[in-house]
């Protein structure tokens, strides 16, 4: 009976061992790449890029270019500063985050206010945008970055047009003969 006893105990205290050890939530490594995320995100509500370095690769790739692919740290300095003199009074909220030891991904909420008419709308006007950021991220550095918005938020910032309405009847079938 005491061996029994012994063996149960033996049992639910390795049971609860293995239960803390495995939910013991994120990694030092995620948090280091949250902790780079959030620091590159204020970057761009102060406008301040002199130590975006600290945060981003030499050799980073931000796939969510106006104009393609964005090449070398250099490169995204000079982009984000140009895009932070589009907008004024930036803020921006983070809905949801999802973390791991290489990703990063960021459901994000941007408000601000137009310096020039771009997006679809005027100098002065407001601007509220969501999207998806996700960064991949080596050594603590940012390496890769993508963004991923709806198309009718994408549409809306061409020209202001909007996305054409879905016809309600089904499309007719092609394979029938005419």
């Amino acid at each position: 009976m005491k061996k029994l006893f012994l063996l149960l105990t033996a049992g639910v205290f390795l049971s609860l061992q293995a239960c803390k050890e495995s939910s013991g939530g994120l990694s030092a490594t995620a948090k280091k790449n949250i902790a780079a995320s959030d620091a590159i995100a204020n970057c761009f509500k102060t406008k301040d890029f002199s130590k975006i370095g600290d945060y981003i690769a030499e050799d980073c790739v931000d796939h969510g270019g106006e104009n393609g692919d964005i090449k070398g740290l250099e490169n995204m300095k000079a982009e984000f500063t140009r895009m932070a003199a589009s907008y004024s009074e930036m803020s921006s909220e983070k809905i949801k985050e999802l973390a791991d030891d290489e990703y990063v991904m960021s459901w994000m909420k941007f408000t601000g206010k137009l310096s020039k008419d771009m997006m679809g709308k005027k100098a002065g006007e407001t601007f509220v945008s969501t999207s998806m950021e996700v960064s991949r991220f080596k050594d603590g550095k940012a390496v890769e970055h993508w963004v991923f918005m709806e198309p009718s938020e994408m549409m809306k910032m061409m020209q202001g047009q909007q996305p054409p309405a879905m016809d309600e009847k089904p499309m007719a079938d092609s394979t029938k003969a005419q």
